[in-house]
């Protein structure tokens, strides 16, 4: 029998509906929701936290309660901070503020937190319970999880292919293979993430711009300007040049190279080299060095190059494919280059996770697991 009411329930998943206000808007921070309830059993605050930088949910929950915070109960869907960065601690706060209790969905994977905020709030008398909705609340922030204990970003791959696997004709023409509500729903996803993957040759045969194209009230978000994702090519050759239409844009870009680019780029275009074994990119470091730089969600846009390189060295945590109701025939290019198998136990499996459609077509959603994780 679980050891929380079903009340207490319904008040952790309002806290959690709250936190996902913050999804296009908190990174490289967490998504996090707070509602503080009397020991009445009347909701008497809430926030979230709507941008990094900014106050935390505790402190937009603490400012509308007022003096009804004494006595009362906080539910957080994530542990209150509690270290000195560019706001004070949240479990200080609510010490002050004499709340009784307090009911976290899970302790932070932070290593500057990772269980110091609860003990804080234990030490100053407070009751103290952790695990109510744990699971809503790690997939709420699985890409900050994954930042925090794995040092890389949570990667999701995008492909956008036919019926009959093709996400390209053998002229390498691909505009358009989905439906206009299927690119919207991109956008969407583009916007939740940190940073854009893509490779120079997507740059050089579509010259896509790579940003969000929503505005504010489109994303129903409260802030007036939309945050664009970090752009980050791959260009192990140095192929590309300052024409290209991403670079006219305002907004990050990292180029990732082997070797300082002889161009002038603009001066939003910063460059990052390693390469590996001499002939490309190495992508691990890559997300390593990602990560390093405050990068939750990756997204990947990508040839069928790049797309088989990550997957090959196991960087890809999810696949989500836009299936079109489209033939294109054997010549046209496939999802993703990768080395010859020869036994079906090398097979990359896919979980699904979500299946919908989106305008004409479908939208497979699926955790990838690898052959040396899979078990019998």
């Amino acid at each position: 029998m679980s050891q929380f009411s079903q009340a207490e329930h319904q008040w952790m998943a309002n806290a959690l509906q709250l936190a996902e206000k913050g999804r296009y808007t908190t990174s490289p921070n967490p998504n996090v929701g707070c509602v503080i309830v009397s020991a009445q059993g009347e909701l008497v605050g809430e926030g979230w936290h709507q941008q990094a930088g900014g106050p935390h949910a505790e402190v937009f929950a603490l400012r509308q309660a007022g003096d009804n915070a004494k006595g009362a109960t906080a539910y957080v869907t994530l542990e209150p901070c509690s270290h000195y960065g560019r706001t004070p601690p949240c479990a200080e706060g609510l010490i002050k503020a004499g709340i009784k209790r307090v009911v976290a969905a899970m302790q932070d994977p932070n290593p500057q937190v990772a269980g110091r905020g609860l003990q804080m709030l234990q030490d100053a008398g407070i009751d103290v319970q952790v695990g109510l909705l744990k699971s809503q609340a790690e997939a709420l922030n699985a890409g900050f999880i994954q930042r925090m204990t794995q040092g890389r970003p949570l990667v999701t791959l995008k492909l956008a292919a036919s019926l009959d696997g093709k996400t390209a004709m053998e002229n390498g023409h691909s505009q358009w293979i989905t439906s206009e509500q299927a690119r919207l729903d991109v956008q969407r996803e583009r916007a939740k993430s940190c940073a854009i993957l893509t490779g120079s040759g997507t740059v050089m045969i579509d010259d896509p711009m790579l940003n969000v194209r929503l505005d504010a009230n489109q994303l129903g978000i409260d802030t007036p300007v939309v945050r664009q994702p970090l752009r980050v090519i791959v260009d192990s050759r140095n192929q590309l040049t300052p024409e290209y239409r991403l670079f006219s844009l305002p907004g990050p870009i990292l180029l990732a190279n082997k070797s300082v680019s002889p161009h002038l780029y603009p001066k939003q275009v910063r460059q990052w080299h390693c390469q590996e074994k001499g002939k490309r990119v190495s992508l691990p470091a890559l997300l390593t060095h990602l990560a390093e730089s405050g990068v939750n969600n990756l997204w990947v846009e990508a040839g069928a190059a790049l797309a088989g390189a990550l997957l090959e060295y196991k960087l890809v945590d999810t696949l989500m494919l836009y299936q079109a109701p489209k033939i294109m025939g054997d010549k046209a290019k496939g999802l993703a280059l990768m080395p010859s198998l020869s036994h079906m136990q090398q097979a990359i499996a896919l979980r699904w996770q979500d299946i919908r459609q989106v305008g004409e077509d479908l939208r497979l959603t699926a955790q990838v697991v690898y052959p040396s994780s899979q078990t019998e």
